[in-house]
């Protein structure tokens, strides 16, 4: 099967945006990706071995925690995984002046928490 990796993590991959792996289910192709690429792996699980929070995995188009049996889900050759972390975070509204007569208005951006996807924080 293929797993797509996605473009922050492909440095963990030797720049590899898919990966194939033979593997009876989703936890098995998991395994096996993370064995190859051991440095993906404290980005994709957390220390106790469960998929992070922020990433989201995808057995064909179906979100894999909606699957009746998650990653125990069994899979076939033509099959594919997609990695998607999360965009998550923002940062403090900031004040800004609109205009001259205009009231102050909160302007928010989005900050991403890069360090969780292996850039390093600033």
């Amino acid at each position: 099967m293929t797993i797509f990796i996605p473009t922050p993590l492909r440095q963990f991959t030797g720049g590899k945006d898919a990966v194939e792996v033979n593997a009876a289910t989703i936890a098995a192709a998991l395994d096996e990706l993370t064995a190859t690429y051991p440095d993906l792996r404290k980005h994709l699980f957390t220390a106790e071995g469960k998929v992070r929070a922020f990433v989201n995995i995808y057995l064909n188009d179906e979100d894999v925690r909606y699957l009746p049996e998650k990653d125990a889900t069994k899979v076939s050759p033509t099959d594919t995984l997609s990695i998607i972390p999360s965009i998550a975070g923002g940062c403090p509204p900031r004040e800004r002046e609109v205009g001259a007569e205009s009231p102050r208005r909160s302007e928010s951006s989005i900050c991403l928490r890069d360090h969780e996807y292996g850039y390093p924080a600033n």
